[in-house]
């Protein structure tokens, strides 16, 4: 049972300790009152001094205490590989890192993509849903064509009066804190799995070395199938346990609106873009989505690094609530643009799936998320996705002579294991994704 202890004295303050401790293959901190200065000492009679330790910052104490587990690792039971792996491993944990001043090299981005300071507001089209929803053909007419000037220029645009319960609305935030203030130990006991799209993540680490995005994210599934009316709550509880199953029903509810408010947009994109009205709304009917929380925690350094890096959604339709937490910005006419946040509207954007579904005539946004140094920023997303065995193929009236296609016909399952296991999704995921499968079919 080898034992691992730094003591942290201060000069200037009221002698404080900083221990820590390794024991049964983790690393614990703890801070407690000193009288008496102390070296860093650890078992069999070794020691190592420092002259100075004021101002080190848990991220070097913790380069020490790893430097100093791999000289006493002999004595541990842990195989030699895992030896390895647990001095490489870089933690996320936003209870730490919000107050680091210095943040680690894996989530500092190259100055060409680090926030742009002080970006223009972009004038989003905002587009009142109420006449559609009530039957009003005027109203409809006029929201489609607001629709397909937006889609056709960036693929980005807001809605109101959209009917979704404002209650829900506040619960969903309201969980999204329940569950992100969680110690790091208790939110990993619903760890996203490599190659996986579902569970708990921070940050990217683990899949990627460098442009590490400062967030974390809770994902799940969610099926519009009839059987399937407590997925979201069965998924929950089996991961997090049953105190979680109120939250569990929350997004429940919440991803069934989103649903419906989906299916609603894909009729307004249909007339757009003059097809039948129903061909979108039936091709999504019992869709397969992707449910998502979104926590960026402040940052000592925004400048250097970003929330979620520039990428286009590979998902169909992107349903995002915001917080009042501004953060949210898209790439327009060679720029980015700040979008400011608006409680009562909902930001919808074009993904891949639908832009193939357009045959190219829709445009996936490019967007991207910065943080801030004061206050956490959280965010819904709700990724429409058409069922696993549906051909994503543009209808009829989208193809002709003068339009050929563009993409392969392809499934959203092919797609998602495109994203997960052989490419980071940007910008160009969908032109990648294209070629890929153009070379699996020859």
């Amino acid at each position: 049972r080898p034992w691992l202890f730094f003591h942290l004295t201060s000069q200037t303050y009221a002698p404080t300790a900083l221990s820590l401790f390794f024991f049964n293959n983790s690393l614990f901190l703890s801070l407690s009152q000193l009288h008496l200065l102390s070296p860093f000492k650890y078992s069999q009679n070794h020691s190592y001094r420092y002259p100075s330790l004021l101002g080190l910052s848990i991220f070097t104490l913790h380069a020490m205490a790893i430097d100093c587990i791999s000289n006493i690792a002999s004595m541990t039971h842990l195989p030699k590989d895992e030896k390895k792996d647990e001095q490489k491993k870089l933690v996320f944990d936003a209870s730490v890192l919000k107050f680091e001043s210095q943040i680690p090299k894996e989530f500092i981005w190259p100055d060409d993509e680090k926030p742009s300071a002080n970006a223009p507001e972009l004038q989003v089209p905002l587009i009142d849903l109420g006449g559609f929803l009530s039957g009003d053909p005027v109203a409809t007419m006029e929201a489609s064509r607001f629709i397909s000037e937006a889609c056709q220029q960036h693929g980005f645009f807001l809605v109101v009066n959209h009917g979704v319960d404002a209650k829900l609305l506040a619960d969903a935030h309201k969980y999204m804190d329940n569950f992100f203030l969680l110690p790091l130990r208790q939110k990993q006991r619903a760890q996203r799995k490599l190659g996986e799209h579902c569970g708990y993540a921070s940050s990217f680490t683990g899949r990627f070395s460098t442009k590490l995005p400062w967030k974390e994210t809770l994902s799940f599934r969610y099926s519009a199938e009839n059987n399937s009316s407590k997925m979201v709550e069965d998924y929950l509880v089996n991961k997090m346990g049953n105190e979680l199953r109120q939250l569990g029903r929350v997004y429940q509810d919440y991803c069934e609106a989103m649903s419906k408010l989906s299916l609603g947009i894909m009729e307004l994109l249909a007339i757009s873009l003059g097809v039948g009205r129903a061909h979108f709304r039936e091709f999504f009917d019992k869709n397969d989505s992707i449910m998502r929380l979104n926590y960026y925690p402040p940052c000592q350094k925004p400048d250097l690094t970003l929330g979620t890096g520039p990428h286009c959604d590979p998902t169909s339709l992107t349903i995002l609530h915001q917080d009042r937490v501004g953060g949210l910005q898209v790439f327009v006419d060679n720029e980015w643009h700040s979008i400011s946040p608006n409680f009562e509207a909902f930001v919808v954007n074009i993904g891949d799936t639908f832009m193939a579904l357009s045959n190219g005539r829709y445009k996936s946004c490019l967007h991207r998320a910065v943080v801030n140094s004061h206050k956490p920023r959280k965010s819904l997303a709700f990724f429409l996705c058409p069922e696993g065995d549906k051909v994503v193929t543009p209808p009829a009236e989208l193809v002709s002579q003068n339009s050929p296609r563009v993409y392969p016909d392809f499934t959203w399952p092919m797609l998602l294991e495109f994203t997960q296991k052989h490419y980071r999704a940007d910008m160009n995921t969908l032109q990648e994704f294209s070629n890929w499968v153009q070379q699996r079919n020859s």
